[in-house]
Order: C-alpha cells, then structure tokens, then sequence
C-alpha cells in the first residue's frame, strides 16, 4: 500500500513538472511573438480611443443627427444626438448616447453668426457639446453698451445660446516649458519640430512677429533662434528656427520642472473630457481636462479661432507651452483667464492644424531611445537635466535600464516569468528521477542483502 503511494506521487509530480515545462515554454514564445515591455508604447491612451470611436460615430451618423461628442466620466465615449433612431445606432456601436435638441449645424450656424457680429474684445465662445448649447463669455473689460448689442445677437440666434459674464481678463500670455526671451518679452518653449533639414521650435505666434530673435538667458548672451513664420491673429502659432539649425540632444523632451522631462512619442488630437497637462516658464506642470473644442476668443490683439478650450490654468510667460497627454502632443499654449492661485480658462492651439500649415513634423522618441521608456527620470551625471537646460541643450531621461535584474525577470510581458517556470519545472523533474533512483537503489541494497544473509 505504501509503495503504492509513492509511486502515485511520484508519477503527480513528474506530471506537475512537465506542465510547467509546456507553460514555461508557451509564455516565453508569446513574450518573444509580441512587443516587449520595454518598447516604445504608441500614443494611445484610453481617452483617445474613446475620442476615436466618438469621432467615427459622428462622421457616419452626420452633423444633422449628432451634435458633438466627448469622454464621459467611466472613459467611454458619449455621442449627443437629436432622435432615438440614431441613439439607437450609438448604443450598438458600443458607445453612449445623449438626447438632444440641438443638432451640430444649429451649432455651428450660431457660431457663424457670432463671427459676423462686430467683434466686441474681451469675448470668447465656444460650442458646449454637454450643455448643448454655445457658451458665451465676456470679460470685465467689455463694456455694458457691448455686451448689451451682443445679447442683442444672441437672442435672435435661438435659446441655446448662454451668455455669462466674468471678473478676470481674456489675454494672451506672453512672458515649454523652457522660457525663450526676446525685446518682445517671455515666451515658453513648444515643441521641437522639424522639416526634414533644419530644426524648430514650435510656440504660439502672438510670442513675436517674423524677425523677432529669441534668447535662453536675460543677458542676451546665448541666442537660441530666430522667428522664420508664423499667423497670429486668426491662428496662434509660430516656428523659431534654431541659430544652430539642429535641436540637440533629448529634442523629444519636454521639461516639467524639478530637473524632470517628459518623452514624447507622438502627436494627437484633443478630446472633450481627456485629462491634459500643460507646462510652462512661470507657473511648471499643471493639468485638467478639455471643456470644448473649436473655441474663439477675441483678444486685445486680434480674433483667434478654432482653440482647445481648457480649465487648466496658465500665467504669463506660459505661451507657447505645450499641453500634452500620456506623451501625446497636443497643442501649445495660447492665452485665457485667471491664474494658478485661482484658476481659469486657459485655450490652447491645436498642434495637428498648426504642424500642417508650417509643414513641419513633430521630433519624436527613436526607437532605441523610446525602448528605454517614456518617462520622467532624474538626469543622469555630467548632462543638463530637462527642467533646467535651454531649449535643444543636451538632457538625459533615463528609462528603464536602472531596473533590477529581479524586476525584469519578474515582469510578465518579458520572457522572464516563463524562463523561471521552465526553470523550476526542470528542478522539480530532475529531482523525481533522482528520487526514484536513489529509491530504487535503496531498494536493491535491501534485496541483496535479504539474498544473501
């Protein structure tokens, strides 16, 4: 009965083992057949998926049937939409739908029609895709006679139009997050973009006309680059074209503050309810979400259209700034109200449109460099660190090459896990045949000695 035993234990145990070995085996094929842990991730974000299926949804279901879509608070994407049957057609898409009055192109006329009123400065509106309604709002500089002709306009578009009025002032923020400084005063840094021969940096237009030469330093000792092209008013962007042609080391990094950066790895539309984050010269990192798109706002200097309207704040000398998230870009920093004691509104220019109209292309993490990760790291000795160095000057994101060998090993996506299991199967059947050998000679010794006492 006890031989028995045993040997059903010993016949568990080599089983036991060579299933690890088949597990093992199948864990280190799936790690070596798919991305590994380390390679750069592609700027994909939950936010981004849902702004993709929204979008796609719209496109299809068109602007007569649909009136905008947005994030919603669980990450899934929500289409407003103007009848059953075509929430009908969202709900099987996966997707939430909203019943609204309003459909896109009664917003959009409403929009046109603000457009062609007299410009009032000090205003700005943009199209509340949750309200369903277009949000009109005037600063303390607008006066009462102007803001009295404006709800003049308003009252004859349609009830849909809101009008709110607020003590803070709609204005541009001059004064990256690195600061750039010119005789027209302090910008931040964009983005590092490039045509393909020279190297530029991507900031808000309003920072300087074409000519204006910029500085990493108030002394004026060290020039970083020269204004080449730019539209402000009517857009806000502008490309600084470097002294040097070339954007250095860590061209794809974007500091944060505290000698920390942040990879970028692509380049992205914004999506209503997304959580950005926005860096600057004055005020460092700071986040919120997008409240609405295809913003105007009427600054002292000029009508500026088709922003990203956030409640992210921002200060002066935050211009130009970039506003990212999850490594994505997504635009530079424009103007708005309020500060970060407080908070506001701050608007931002998309970073697709602007890329397009220059004809440049965003410089993103290479392959080598992203495979380290997208992160924020401390610099390594002997290199500027991002919060610190001037725009194109040499920094150093280390990524994940400091890990501990167990840390690596022990990551399921690498093919370590099944390297340990393979590993461990091995040791388990080595020592069920070196017991059942040492059994068996026990076993033999036993025997002869029986034989011959």
């Amino acid at each position: 009965m006890r031989h028995a035993r045993r040997r059903i234990v010993r016949r568990a145990a080599r089983l036991a083992a060579v299933g690890g070995l088949l597990i093992g085996g199948t864990m280190v094929t799936r790690a070596v057949a798919s991305e590994p842990a380390d390679a750069p991730a592609a700027p994909h974000t939950l936010a981004r998926s849902a702004f993709g299926a929204g979008a796609g949804l719209v496109e299809r279901l068109g602007s007569e049937r649909t009136a905008g879509h947005w994030v919603g608070d669980d990450g899934r994407p929500v289409v407003a939409v103007t009848d059953e049957e075509t929430a009908g057609s969202v709900r099987r898409a996966g997707a939430t739908a909203k019943l609204v009055r309003h459909s896109m192109s009664e917003l959009r006329s409403a929009a046109s029609a603000l457009r062609a009123a007299p410009r009032v400065t000090g205003t700005a509106w943009a199209l509340d895709y949750r309200s369903n309604e277009v949000l009109v709002r005037g600063d303390s500089t607008v006066s009462g006679s102007d803001w009295s002709r404006l709800t003049g306009v308003t009252e004859g578009i349609g009830g849909f139009v809101r009008m709110e009025r607020f003590q803070g002032t709609f204005t541009t923020r001059l004064n990256g997050a690195q600061p750039i400084r010119s005789t027209a005063g302090r910008c931040s840094a964009g983005f590092n973009v490039t045509d393909g021969t020279d190297d530029f940096i991507l900031t808000a237009g309003h920072c300087g006309p074409t000519g204006s030469v910029w500085f990493g330093d108030d002394k004026g000792d060290r020039e970083v680059g020269e204004t080449v092209s730019g539209s402000f008013p009517g857009d806000d962007f502008s490309l600084v074209e470097y002294a040097g042609g070339k954007a250095g080391d860590s061209a794809d990094v974007v500091a944060v503050g505290d000698g920390k950066g942040v990879r970028i790895t692509g380049v992205g539309e914004a999506a209503v309810g997304q959580r950005v984050f926005r860096s600057g010269s004055t005020s460092g990192l700071r986040d919120g979400r997008v409240t609405a798109l295809d913003a105007t706002v009427n600054y002292p200097e000029g009508t500026v259209t088709g922003l990203i309207e956030t409640d992210v704040c921002a200060e002066p000398g935050d211009s130009g700034g970039p506003m990212f998230s999850e490594g994505v870009a997504l635009g530079v920093t424009s103007g708005g109200d309020g500060d970060c004691d407080k908070g506001g509104t701050t608007f931002f220019q998309p970073l697709p449109e602007a890329m397009e109209a220059l004809g440049v292309r965003l410089i993103v993490a290479g392959q080598e460099d992203a495979a380290r990760g997208a992160a924020a790291s401390s610099p390594a000795p002997g290199t500027a660190a991002p919060g610190a160095a001037a725009p194109g000057a040499a920094a150093s994101v280390p990524g994940s090459d400091g890990r501990t060998l167990l840390a690596r090993l022990t990551d399921r996506r690498n093919v370590g896990p099944g390297l340990l299991v393979v590993a461990g199967s091995l040791v388990a059947l080595a020592a069920t045949r070196w017991i059942r050998a040492e059994h068996d000679r026990k076993a033999y010794r036993q025997q002869y000695s029986a034989t011959w006492g």
